[in-house]
């Protein structure tokens, strides 16, 4: 299942969740991936996109970063399957 994660983060934080990206990574448990993501140009919200079969192991991740940032996760699906689903031709 993909998830839409998007982070608003903490007043004054960016600086700290870089530094903390680069000197420990994502923090992510086994089984759960990264696809990619994308940071408004403000610097204040992140929209990524993560990948796992149970939805325990975003929660994990999530637990390493929520001093930082606030979290909001949505299951998402492709635009393609969301045409098939709509038409019934899934």
């Amino acid at each position: 299942m993909r998830y839409m994660v998007i982070e608003n983060f903490h007043p004054g934080k960016v600086a700290a969740i870089y530094r903390r990206l680069e000197e420990s990574g994502r923090h992510m448990p086994a089984g759960l991936t990264y696809v990619g993501s994308w940071i408004t140009d403000d610097l204040v919200r992140c929209y990524q996109v993560m990948e796992c079969d149970d939805p325990r192991l975003l929660d994990e991740w999530i637990s390493h970063w929520a001093d930082l940032t606030d979290f909001e996760v949505v299951p998402v699906i492709s635009s393609a399957e969301a045409k098939n689903r709509a038409l019934g031709t899934e």
